[in-house]
């Protein structure tokens, strides 16, 4: 039987244990603690104890920092999610990069419902720097940013580096730069689109078939303009992460990053993703000291850098940039 599963037979039976110091206290009803389970508790104390002091490290810890793999003597790597502030995007990433290797995920405000997400990516770059410098004061730190998380990861490394705290490398996956989002910076994209229809369109071998084929990439673009406009369901859970995407989403829009003085490593699906798209993930060069690029497989998925198969290559590529490391950076 597993130390959890023991100890939740405990509970059934209204036997209560805690840690005091080095000791294990028990609290039991009359005649409820069996000689039996007197001996299970005996040749199993040390793992109690063990088990029991981590569940308490774990409930003291900041409410921002969701602990994905904890344990490791490496530099601690706090990671910043993306648009919809699910640490769990991490959570195959935690798996490969090495089981020395401590990883926390950063969880933003607002998805619980019980307060508004915050509006400006300084203000939640603070949040989560304040509960960093209590969980671990000076560093050094690692900090990571997934997608449109890079804003939020920029901000958080520049403000510990000015807190006093010394970041090792910030670690950008596949993040889009944060002007891209603002629609000026859109109407290229949006030009490409229209003149990629409009040859289709006249490919077509009469007027009717031209008129049919725009009429119905015009009602299909509105349907998808609706869809994201709209939350998925009408149950509380929905509408919660709905606004809170919308928030994220105008809050990275708003931002203009900012000169940072370390080193920060883009590692990017692929090269072609990375010189074609329009998120212009290479312009975070133009606010870093030193910037390093690496790039996954050719068939890397943006959307699934962090997932089966390709984030076996990512957690590869990220232990190279984390044995590599020769600069620290401190104020």
């Amino acid at each position: 039987m597993s130390v959890s599963s023991f100890l939740a037979e405990l509970r059934s039976r209204d036997i209560r244990l805690w840690v005091a110091g080095e000791r294990l206290r028990c609290s039991a009803p009359a005649g409820v603690l069996t000689p039996e389970l007197r001996d299970q508790l005996h040749q199993h104390k040390s793992e109690i104890l063990e088990f029991l002091r981590r569940a308490e490290a774990i409930a003291e810890q900041p409410n921002a920092i969701i602990p994905l793999q904890p344990n490791g003597r490496r530099t601690p790597v706090f990671a910043v999610p993306g648009h919809n502030g699910d640490v769990f995007a991490y959570r195959e990433f935690a798996r490969h990069v090495g089981n020395d290797q401590p990883l926390f995920g950063l969880h933003p405000p607002g998805l619980d419902g019980h307060i508004e997400p915050l509006a400006r990516a300084e203000d939640l770059a603070a949040y989560f720097a304040e509960q960093i410098r209590a969980f671990q004061p000076s560093g050094p730190h690692i900090i990571a940013g997934y997608c449109a998380g890079g804003a939020v990861a920029l901000e958080l490394a520049r403000q510990l580096v000015q807190r006093g705290a010394t970041v090792s490398f910030l670690a950008l996956f596949g993040c889009p730069y944060p002007t891209v989002y603002r629609f000026l910076n859109g109407l290229p994209y949006w030009g490409r689109r229209i003149a990629m229809h409009l040859k289709a369109a006249a490919a077509l071998s009469s007027f009717r078939e031209r008129r049919d084929y725009l009429i119905e990439r015009l009602s299909s673009r509105r349907r998808w303009a609706r869809i994201e406009r709209s939350p998925a369901g009408t149950d509380p859970l929905s509408l919660i992460k709905f606004r809170f995407e919308q928030a994220h989403g105008a809050m990275v829009r708003r931002y203009t990053p900012k000169p940072f003085p370390g080193r920060v490593c883009l590692l990017l699906p692929n090269k072609e993703w990375a010189v074609r798209s329009d998120c212009a993930p290479l312009r975070w060069r133009s606010v870093a000291r030193y910037a390093e690029e690496y790039y996954g497989p050719d068939s890397c998925d943006p959307d699934r850098m962090l997932l089966e198969p390709d984030v076996l290559a990512f957690a590869e590529i990220f232990g190279r940039c984390r044995d590599g490391s020769a600069r620290q950076i401190a104020p």
